[in-house]
């Protein structure tokens, strides 16, 4: 009778454990999975809120840490080469950069989830000239929480977030009335 106990006895061990392990892998899923509902459900950075602070190197091999850009405004946009609204806003931002620039006011694009090749096309396309980089590994738009492209983030001298914007600008007045505020600050 022990002879024939003891491998029987082992055998149900083995399963008991391996049960336990299933368990204990599933809850761990599903506390990853509730972890992420709750960062989603809390929505992207909002107005009033620090502007999270990222370095950003650009496509040039320039680096951009903003942290250290305080005491400028700083508009920060996220956009992809595929993404067809994005379009709709490159011009005006392009242009708003141009005239804002010599006020010390720094434009950074942050090109998400795409391929360098398509990026720089689509920079060349629209004649963009202010700097701009990808998201590696999405660290940039995870400190966000963005939802989507593109998504515009504007913060004044304090670094401080005075605007968001979901989807695109319908105009250049919309993007120099929103730096405008940031430059300007709170009215008292």
């Amino acid at each position: 009778m022990t002879s024939t106990d003891s491998p029987s006895a082992t055998t149900r061990s083995r399963p008991a454990w391996g049960a336990a392990l299933v368990w204990l892998g599933i809850l761990a899923l599903l506390a990853l999975v509730g972890f992420g509902l709750i960062r989603t459900q809390r929505g992207p950075v909002a107005v009033g809120s620090r502007m999270p602070d990222f370095t950003l190197t650009t496509f040039d091999g320039q680096t951009y840490d903003t942290a250290k850009e305080r005491g400028r405004v700083l508009v920060v946009n996220f956009w992809a080469s595929w993404c067809k609204p994005c379009e709709q806003e490159a011009a005006a931002l392009e242009e708003a950069h141009r005239r804002l620039s010599p006020d010390g006011v720094l434009f950074l694009g942050v090109n998400y989830v795409d391929t360098e090749p398509e990026a720089l096309a689509y920079l060349d396309r629209f004649d963009i000239t202010y700097p701009n980089g990808a998201d590696l590994g999405t660290r940039i738009s995870q400190s966000f929480r963005i939802r989507g492209v593109p998504e515009t983030y504007i913060a004044g001298p304090d670094g401080i977030l005075t605007f968001v914007k979901i989807g695109p600008f319908e105009s250049l007045d919309e993007i120099l009335t929103a730096v405008e505020a940031a430059q300007t600050g709170p009215s008292s």
